[in-house]
Parts: structure tokens; C-alpha cells; sequence
């Protein structure tokens, strides 16, 4: 767990501190966010491949190379005063990330038996929901008070305590298979390809006005081409680099679907959530972290509780009241305004911690229930990936849908801000008068009023377009409940295996 949460804090503590990053390093905001996309690049393209990887050199070994990769990469990072060498060991470090989330949950899984399995996931969610959302608050204190250096410094103590409990107490299982053959060159390729431009056209998309850019429509036609190549070439290899045929398991499947769905709430509003309480309420980056703690101490609550509940309850029950009360709390953000105070924002975040820790932990149980342990790694590989590729579309689509809404309502609401309108023209006199009493002329004064009315329609528009983005994420969990009814939550055949933890 030390691995996991170090792994998945760092998809989103270095957000809050893009601004002085870039500041530093003397890029633009457009080009700091590499950081941030080759992080999640190396990410999405290793988690699929961490069963081959762990059949051809041993899970535990291949675990251990991540976390000396991701620690000492973490160090490289805070030490970088160029942009490209930041963004080579954010690479570097996602690559290592990846490993350390996937190959935990095959662990956690193995190493409990089926009624402790609940528990087991609440645990992992602990690290894989509740981190994320810790580090924009984590990520705004240690930028504001140290720098922002010490994001990644702080990862190089935890690695070393990862590294030495790994190697006292993580044994590789009996029935994990070492493969020396021949290596699915091509699959790999195609994997790296298509998943490698689907990532790219997902992050650069949004501001670049996806295909009507030649370059994004270009990254799309890749992505598609990628990813059917690779999807044959698995399904008829003899020995696939990434077993596909896992899909064919009707449970496994719902649940990595919903798992998508979660991924895509949970860092849309990741997203959206921090943009509105700076930008739109002047918050600065540790307060609006610190806005955002409820949610993340309701999940550290409610993740222990979930897994308690799940042999009672079952997985149907707890995720599909786990979508209502996540849809319930967008529902509740759909209503924000300018005047928003401290509980209105507090509630529906309680809520969001709630929802997502109930949906998280019976779906990370269900998911992998039926799976044989022989195919657990190669399962979770899949399962976690599915959740951050779509909580990439999650972010690509809010922030798409997000800037083309400001455009939408401004002029909606521009339409009602004439000189025929008796409050308009009031409003633009008591600006002017301001201005003129401050010292300016009468034209400056005319022109600033202007600009400082058109200021605040762009704002309450951003204001509406951020309520309609919190409204689409309520119907997509809305839209989700069907596939609750394909889950079960049986027991693979090899479900009575002993436990596999060193003693």
C-alpha cells in the first residue's frame, strides 16, 4: 500500500502546482502540462503489460525495479530545471507508477481469502481514490510552504520504506508461470502506439479544438488503427503480450465498464472542482486544496465500512447506492453560484466521498471474484487501465465541454445585457462613475465599463457552464445503474488457494 498510494498521488498532487512549475522552468501553462500528460502516458501503456512482464522476470522483481525507478525518478523530477528533462523522469516515474497499482491489487487479492476480500479492496481504495483526491490539498500546502520541489522529494522516503517492506514480506505465488519464449514484439508495439496516441489526443485535444486540428485528427487516426491491430493480434496470438480473452468473463467486463464510469467522475471532478474555486472564487492553491477535504476524509471513512459491508451486502447493492449517491451530489454541484459558501461546497463533496468509496470498493472485489488467481495480475492490469483511460476522457470531455459552454451561455446571456435593458444601463453608470471618481476620463471610464460588465457575463456563463458539466456527470451515473445486474460476486475456481503473504 505504501507503493499504491505513492503511485496515485502523484497522477494528481503536481496539478496545483503546474503555475509555479512552469514559473521556474520558463514555459508556458499549454507546455507545463506536459508534466502531467507523460505521467499519465507511461501509466496507461505499462498496466497492461505487467502480467507478461511478471511471467517473464517474476512479479516481485519487476515490482521491485518500479519502485527504484519511481523513487529515484522522483528525485530527478524535483531536481529538474528544464522542461524536458521534467518531463523524460515524469515518464520515467508514471512507468514505475504503473506497476505499483496494478501489481498491489493482484497482491491484496491474492493474499486475503474471499471473506476478507471486501476489506482487502477497501484498503487499496484507501490508496487508489483516496490519494487522488488528497493531492491537490497535499500538493497546494507542500508548493506554498516549501516549494514545489518537495511534490516529488517527498516520495524518496516513502520509496525507500516500500523497497524494504517488499522485500521482507512480498513472495512471488507458486502458480505464477515464468515464460521465457518468444516476445510478442508486434503486440506490444501496437499497444505502445495505440494506446500511447489515444493518451496524447485526449490531453492536447481539449486545446487545440480536437480534429479540426491536423495533428489531433491524426492522433485519433492512429489510435483507432493501434488499438484494432492490437486487440487482432492479442486475440489470435498463441502467446499474447495482453490477455483479451478475460473480457469474455460477463462480470469482469460490467465491472471494468464501471470502473471506466468511476474514473471518469472521479477525476472530472478532480478537474473541475479546483478550477472553479480559483478562477472563478479566488481561492488561492492550499485553500482550494483545502476545500476539497471532505470528500477525502469521507473516503477515509467510508472505505474500511464498505469493505465490512460487502459480504453482507453484496456488490449490486452497495455500488448501485453508490451511483445514486454520487449522482445525487452532482446534482448538488449543478447549483453552484458566485455567492457559494463554505457548506455548499462541503456537502456535496461528503456525499461524492461516500458514493465513490462505496462503488470502489465492491467494484475492485467484484471485479476480479471470479478471475482465477493464475490470471489475477493480467486481470487488474486491465481493470486499472480501463479506469484511468477514461478518467482521461473524463478530464478531456470537461474540459472541451467546460470551455465551449463559457462561449455558449456568454453570448446567451449577452443577448439580455443591452443598452434597451434599465438594469444594464444602470449598472454600466454605476461602473462609469466609479471609474471617473478614481481618477480616469470620461472615454477610459466609458470603455473600462465596458470591459468590466463583459468580464462579469463571461463570468456567471462559466458559472452555468460548470453547473452543465456537474449535470452530464449526474446522468452518466444515472446511466450506469443497468450494469450493476451483470455483476455477481462468486468465487473463482481457485478461490480456497492459501493466502500468499511472507510471514
Amino acid at each position: 500500500m505504501t507503493g499504491t498510494i505513492m503511485a496515485a498521488l502523484d497522477a494528481s498532487i503536481v496539478n496545483v502546482a503546474l503555475p509555479d512549475m512552469g514559473g521556474t522552468l520558463g514555459v508556458t501553462i499549454e507546455e507545463i502540462t506536459w508534466v502531467v500528460t507523460g505521467y499519465m502516458l507511461a501509466n496507461v501503456i505499462v498496466m497492461p503489460l505487467i502480467a507478461w512482464l511478471s511471467a517473464r522476470f517474476g512479479r516481485k522483481q519487476v515490482y521491485v525495479a518500479s519502485v527504484l525507478l519511481f523513487t529515484a525518478a522522483s528525485m530527478c523530477c524535483g531536481l529538474a530545471r528544464t522542461l524536458p528533462v521534467m518531463v523524460l523522469f515524469r515518464i520515467v516515474q508514471g512507468a514505475g507508477g504503473g506497476v505499483l497499482m496494478t501489481a498491489s491489487q493482484a497482491i491484496l487479492r491474492e493474499a486475503f481469502p474471499a471473506a476478507e476480500q471486501g476489506v482487502a479492496m477497501g484498503v487499496y481504495g484507501m490508496g487508489v481514490v483516496f490519494a487522488p483526491a488528497l493531492g491537490p490539498t497535499l500538493g497546494g500546502w507542500l508548493t506554498d510552504q516549501y516549494g514545489w520541489p518537495w511534490i516529488f522529494y517527498v516520495n524518496v522516503p516513502i520509496g525507500v520504506l516500500n523497497l524494504l517492506l517488499v522485500q521482507r514480506f512480498i513472495v512471488d505465488p507458486p502458480y505464477l508461470v515464468r515464460e521465457r519464449g518468444r516476445v510478442d514484439a508486434s503486440g506490444i508495439a501496437l499497444l505502445a502506439l495505440g494506446l500511447g496516441a489515444l493518451q496524447l489526443m485526449l490531453e492536447e485535444g481539449p486545446r487545440q479544438d480536437w480534429f479540426a486540428a491536423p495533428a489531433i485528427a491524426a492522433m485519433g487516426l492512429v489510435a483507432a488503427a493501434g488499438l484494432a491491430g492490437f486487440i487482432w493480434r492479442e486475440l489470435t496470438a498463441t502467446r499474447p503480450a495482453v490477455d483479451l480473452r478475460i473480457l469474455k468473463n460477463t462480470s469482469f467486463a460490467s465491472a471494468t465498464a464501471l470502473g471506466g464510469v468511476l474514473g471518469m467522475g472521479l477525476y472530472g471532478s478532480l478537474f473541475l472542482l479546483p478550477l472553479f474555486l480559483q478562477n472563478l472564487l479566488g481561492y488561492p492553491a492550499e485553500t482550494a486544496g483545502l476545500a476539497l477535504m471532505p470528500r477525502s476524509l469521507a473516503m477515509a471513512l467510508v472505505m474500511p465500512i464498505g469493505g465490512l459491508l460487502y459480504n453482507r451486502l453484496g456488490p449490486r447493492l452497495l455500488i448501485g447506492g453508490g451511483l445514486v449517491v454520487s449522482a445525487f451530489s452532482f446534482w448538488e454541484l449543478s447549483h453552484l453560484t458566485l455567492g457559494v459558501g463554505f457548506w455548499d461546497v462541503f456537502v456535496p463533496q461528503l456525499w461524492q466521498g461516500v458514493g465513490f468509496s462505496l462503488i470502489f470498493v465492491a467494484l475492485s472485489t467484484a471485479a476480479l471474484g471470479t478471475i482465477e488467481r493464475a490470471k489475477m495480475t493480467a486481470a487488474a492490469g486491465l481493470y486499472n487501465v480501463a479506469r484511468q483511460v477514461f478518467g482521461s476522457v473524463g478530464i478531456a470531455v470537461a474540459a472541451t465541454t467546460l470551455t465551449r459552454g463559457i462561449a455558449r451561455y456568454h453570448d446567451v446571456l449577452a443577448e439580455h445585457v443591452t443598452m434597451y435593458d434599465p438594469a444594464t444601463r444602470d449598472r454600466l453608470a454605476a461602473l462609469t462613475a466609479g471609474l471617473r471618481a478614481a481618477g480616469s476620463d470620461a472615454f477610459t471610464a466609458a470603455r473600462r465599463a465596458l470591459q468590466i460588465l463583459d468580464d462579469e457575463v463571461t463570468r456567471q456563463a462559466a458559472v452555468l457552464s460548470y453547473n452543465h458539466v456537474f449535470a452530464l456527470v449526474m446522468v452518466l451515473f444515472a446511466l450506469a445503474l443497468p450494469l450493476v445486474l451483470l455483476l455477481r460476486a462468486g468465487t473463482a475456481p481457485d478461490e480456497d488457494a492459501t493466502a500468499l503473504i511472507g510471514e
